[in-house]
């Protein structure tokens, strides 16, 4: 990852933390001054806490210590039920971190080791590789996503179904949900997204992503053609292409690979995707992938070899949009 971008989201990340921590102090005065209660119990606390250090240097008289931690116990629990009472807020007296797990630093130290938080390598990859599409990954959700779009009146003719294409999308969004639920099962299935352009494929990837992100995940978001030209230049040793690219695009929780069928195709091409969605299938950990295309099943038999298409009809729940152009719809609203 690019070192000027991480310095400046970790100087990011510490203005955040130090506003919040000093919001927190503001509070507690404020509070304090207002409820001198609070103080009073703290103080007969941190009296009791001395006491109980004493007792312990002096003779360690497990009885008289448990008689103070009992105390203790019941002075914080007083305290606990006047903060729910005066502010309806049981964590008013700590810091509102944007981030719990790492408490806006970045990183998460577990045992002897630390590593970077999802928050803050989420925050790369939309600096370097999302880019432009986070704006849909943002703000397309499943909240304002309008089934009333989808026509509810089944034309076998003109679908090649017998449900309408609004029961269809329905069922494909409940498909979403369980992806989301079930993301860290390693037996839920990869998604393929199929059909004609302006029928939602992008906006659930993207709503998909946006609820993943808030679980703590990391979504790396690219269209075929961009990925795989990117691979190449990286494998080619080019420059200003971030230097664990495809150690990323390995890894990344979720991969959305959007306009599949859309890149100029060769055999470098072909390979680097099969070994991408090879590697990602064999990840011991819970990696997923979301394929979005306009292409046909059978076109994509057409297009790619077998063992790429082999991977994703044995691995992936194929949805299939069909209906009418949603961006016609709603310009005529």
């Amino acid at each position: 990852m690019n070192n000027t971008t991480l310095k400046t989201l970790l100087t990011e990340y510490e203005k955040k933390r130090l506003k919040s921590e000093n919001d927190l102090q503001i509070r507690k005065e404020n509070l304090y001054k207002e409820y001198p209660q609070f103080e009073e119990i703290d103080e007969k606390i941190s009296s009791l806490a001395i006491s109980s250090t004493k007792e312990l240097i002096k003779n360690n008289n497990s009885k008289i210590l448990d008689n103070l931690n009992k105390q203790i116990n019941a002075l914080k629990k007083q305290k606990s039920d006047l903060l729910l009472k005066v502010t309806k807020d049981k964590d008013y007296l700590l810091p509102k971190y944007e981030c719990d797990k790492c408490k806006d630093t970045g990183y998460i130290t577990e045992g002897y080791t630390t590593k970077m938080c999802s928050c803050l390598k989420q925050k790369m990859y939309d600096i370097e590789y999302n880019k432009s599409n986070i704006y849909n990954i943002r703000n397309q959700t499943f909240d304002n996503f309008n089934l009333n779009y989808y026509s509810n009146i089944a034309d076998e003719k003109k679908y090649n179904s017998d449900i309408s294409p609004r029961e269809n999308i329905e069922l494909i969004k409940n498909i979403c949900m369980n992806f989301i639920n079930n993301f860290d099962d390693e037996n839920e299935k990869n998604l393929l997204f199929t059909g004609n352009t302006g029928l939602g494929k992008t906006f659930l990837s993207s709503a998909i992503a946006n609820e993943l992100i808030k679980k703590g995940k990391t979504v790396l978001y690219q269209t075929a053609p961009i990925m795989l030209d990117t691979i190449i230049d990286y494998k080619f040793g080019k420059q200003n292409v971030p230097n664990n690219i495809y150690e990323n695009i390995l890894n990344v929780d979720l991969l959305i690979i959007d306009d599949l069928g859309t890149e100029g195709k060769n055999s470098i091409k072909l390979t680097e995707l099969f070994n991408i969605l090879n590697t990602r299938l064999l990840n011991n950990k819970s990696t997923k992938t979301i394929i979005s295309t306009n292409l046909s099943l059978q076109n994509l038999f057409n297009n790619y070899d077998e063992r790429i298409v082999s991977r994703i009809v044995g691995n992936y729940n194929i949805c299939y949009f069909f209906g009418d152009d949603i961006r016609f719809r709603t310009k005529a609203k």
